[in-house]
């Protein structure tokens, strides 16, 4: 017999456990169980979450991925439940550019992978992006260059130093997402990097990264040492 969260203890009940403790003391599932507000006939918010978790892998960027329909797909999930599951993860996702813009500066490979993470980092096929900067590394904006397929994409140089130049932007940084979830970069990957590169000096431009985005880790040429700064 399904026991509703209304019977629980009050403390163990998800709103009331935030309200007194904190939003860090609650788990991914009780948080999920907010977002749901109710069950079904069979299983509490808490016990749905669950389960949509658990078919997630208990992995959030997973559960991203799901769809409005394959959430409704849920005994108790309707639309509007589903928009609000979404809603919640989006909006994780741009937080982490938003801590960046308050920066105003790429300062290092990890606050590049913050700034485009929200774009690239967990779609399903290969997209390549540009981050535009000023002198002392201030972000101007973003670009989409190009747009692939699971395993590779098409990165232009000409649309890629038409952006730089129509910014007017002093330096750049070149990325791309792994769909594959394989942060090495390819022969094609270093190649291209190489080339941009040659360009970019003749040009006095800067090329100060390039990062290949996966949805838990990326990779920087310019960490590994594949980019060299004069």
């Amino acid at each position: 017999m399904k026991t509703s969260i209304p019977q629980w203890a009050e403390t163990d009940r998800p709103r009331e456990k935030m309200i007194a403790k904190g939003r860090l003391a609650l788990s991914e599932t009780e948080l999920i169980a907010i977002l749901l507000s109710s069950g079904n006939r069979e299983e509490s918010a808490v016990d749905l979450a669950k389960r949509i978790l658990a078919d997630c892998k208990n992995n959030l960027v997973e559960l991203s991925r799901l769809s409005l329909t394959q959430l409704m797909q849920y005994k108790g999930v309707g639309e509007a439940k589903a928009v609000t599951i979404a809603a919640a993860l989006e909006l994780g996702r741009r937080r982490r550019e938003s801590e960046v813009l308050e920066q105003k500066k790429i300062t290092c490979s990890k606050a590049a992978f913050e700034f485009i993470y929200s774009n690239i980092a967990e779609i399903p096929h290969e997209e390549f992006w540009i981050i535009l900067l000023k002198n002392n590394k201030q972000i101007i904006g973003k670009s989409l260059i190009g747009v692939g397929g699971l395993t590779s994409t098409i990165a232009d140089p000409k649309k890629i130093f038409h952006q730089i130049l129509l910014h007017n932007a002093a330096g750049f940084i070149l990325c791309h997402n792994h769909p594959s979830g394989n942060i090495q970069p390819s022969d094609t990957d270093i190649r291209l990097t190489n080339e941009i590169q040659a360009a970019s000096k003749v040009l006095r431009i800067d090329l100060v990264d390039h990062i290949i985005v996966t949805c838990n880790s990326y990779y920087s040429f310019a960490d590994e040492g594949i980019i060299l700064h004069d």
